[in-house]
């Protein structure tokens, strides 16, 4: 079965072909660095990072390019009022994003274009626009693309043609969904530009580019290397469909005559307890937020991945913690299957003598179940779904003895595979100084008890570590202690 993907162009599920196999060319609508980005974000991001692992374990070599959007009407306004350049606002949201995308395990793109040091590409790119006639120059001095001009606009989000407003313009960025108009490439220089150092000279005027001028220069530029005026892939939420997706097939296609992408995969909407993210909801949460409340990146990335990515998520206290014992029961699952393979947790290969003489049932049932759904259309559910099933039968055949460390091999090679495209197990915790100096002294409270045979007080430190998260194995070299994931780990402790 071969790779099929949703195609927002065409509204239909088709199969992936590359224009140059294995070489898959794939860009990603990035951040806007006015401020941090929200767990919808990077809902998207994360759908993103599915699909290019996935394609990279299908044997495709992706080149993933993620724009970085450092100027825009949102990041103007928010420099100047924190009476800062341009820059220097945009600067600290941009490692904000990195840290944020390194947290949830994000593969970084191979390159991460900024559209303030792509101003020369965007300036030849509406200059090409002029010279074919598809824009123009408005009284304001701004620039503006001529939809009139482009048959084809309206196709990715099919918008009513009767619609189009003619020789109307708009030059915010973002404006009002199915209200298409003239937009606008590049905006005349405000004082408010000027202020914060978001002007640039340009043969048709001084002034700043558009919003969606940017991602179109920055794709092209990029793709250029290899030749090509077509992306493979371009991929998005779906409040990207119009105007700004839709605006970049036409400047792009206008100037280079080729298609822009072939196809266009969109993520939903993330949602907070059944509500839309918004400020008017004060329901804004971002990864800085997971962080503070212990939340392990593997369960944030199973919660993401147990819905579709065209299906609206929410987020819920009882889907985290769902996700969080999943993510518990996946580390669990491959700490024995490590255990009983006689191998150490790395990824050297099987341990000295032991040979893979089979693949058991569950094993290659899991394989062609777990490649079958992320095949169509990146069905993550049913990949997760497969992955506990291989957890369910694994748990069972080692129960009974049915699995020696031939088999444990092979399932744990398995599961590895399955990790290395989903990522879904837990990590360490970060445990500060005064919260360890308190376990340590409540483990040799507890090994004291134990020597007097007060067992009750033994029983109840136990469980008071447990209440924090703390679980305790007792061997035959000393007690050991560890922190599941989630659990608090900082601050005083009474």
């Amino acid at each position: 079965m071969s790779l099929r993907l949703y195609n927002t162009l065409t509204r239909r599920i088709e199969t992936f072909q590359p224009l140059a196999p294995p070489r898959v060319t794939m860009y990603t609508c990035g951040p806007t660095v006015w401020n941090y980005a929200h767990i919808g974000n990077f809902r998207s991001f994360l759908f993103e990072d599915l699909l290019r692992r996935h394609l990279e374990a299908s044997g495709y070599r992706v080149f993933h390019i993620m724009n970085l959007t450092d100027v825009d009407d949102r990041t103007i306004k928010a420099a100047a009022e924190g009476g800062k350049s341009l820059s220097e606002h945009t600067e600290p949201f941009v490692r904000a994003f990195f840290e944020d995308r390194d947290f949830l395990r994000i593969r970084p793109a191979h390159v991460y274009p900024r559209a303030t040091t792509s101003i020369a590409a965007m300036v030849e790119l509406i200059t090409t626009l002029l010279e074919k006639g598809y824009a123009y120059i408005g009284e304001d001095g701004s620039v503006y693309f001529s939809i009139a001009k482009f048959p084809a606009y309206g196709r990715l989000s099919q918008l009513d043609k009767r619609e189009l407003k003619v020789g109307a313009r708009v030059s915010s960025d973002e404006y009002d969904k199915d209200d298409p108009r003239d937009f606008a490439l590049w905006k005349a220089a405000s004082p408010l530009d000027e202020q914060v150092g978001a002007a640039w000279d340009a043969p048709f005027g001084r002034g700043r580019p558009g919003w969606h001028i940017e991602c179109s220069a920055m794709a092209l530029s990029e793709i250029a290397r290899f030749g090509v005026k077509t992306l493979d892939i371009h991929c998005g939420g779906v409040d990207n469909i119009f105007p700004h997706h839709e605006d970049e097939i036409a400047q792009s296609e206008a100037a280079t005559g080729e298609p822009f992408a072939r196809f266009w995969l969109h993520g939903e909407f993330l949602n907070i307890r059944g509500t839309k993210m918004s400020k008017r909801y004060g329901n804004i949460l971002t990864v800085r937020d997971l962080k503070e409340e212990g939340v392990d990146p593997a369960a944030f990335r199973l919660l993401v991945f147990s819905t579709h990515y065209r299906q609206p998520l929410d987020y819920n206290d009882q889907a985290l913690e769902a996700a969080s014992e999943g993510v518990r029961r996946l580390g669990e699952f491959h700490e024995r299957l490590s255990e009983v393979a006689g191998e150490a947790a790395g990824k050297e290969g099987p341990a000295t003598g032991v040979v893979a003489a089979r693949v058991p049932e569950a094993v290659g049932e899991f394989r062609r179940q777990f490649k079958e759904a992320l095949d169509d259309d990146l069905n993550a559910p049913q990949a997760v779904a497969a992955l506990f099933g291989l957890v369910r039968e694994g748990n069972r055949e080692l129960d009974r003895g049915a699995w020696g460390p031939e088999d444990a091999w092979v399932a744990l090679a398995a599961f590895r595979e399955a990790m290395d495209v989903l990522d879904l197990l837990p990590g360490e915790p970060e445990i500060d100084q005064e919260f360890r100096a308190w376990v340590e002294a409540k483990v040799a409270e507890r090994q004291a008890a134990r020597r007097v045979r007060d067992y009750g007080r033994a029983d109840a430190i136990r469980d008071e570590l447990r209440a924090r998260g703390v679980e305790l194995e007792d061997t035959p070299d000393g007690t050991r202690w560890r922190v599941q994931r989630g659990a608090g780990t900082r601050g005083a402790v009474q």
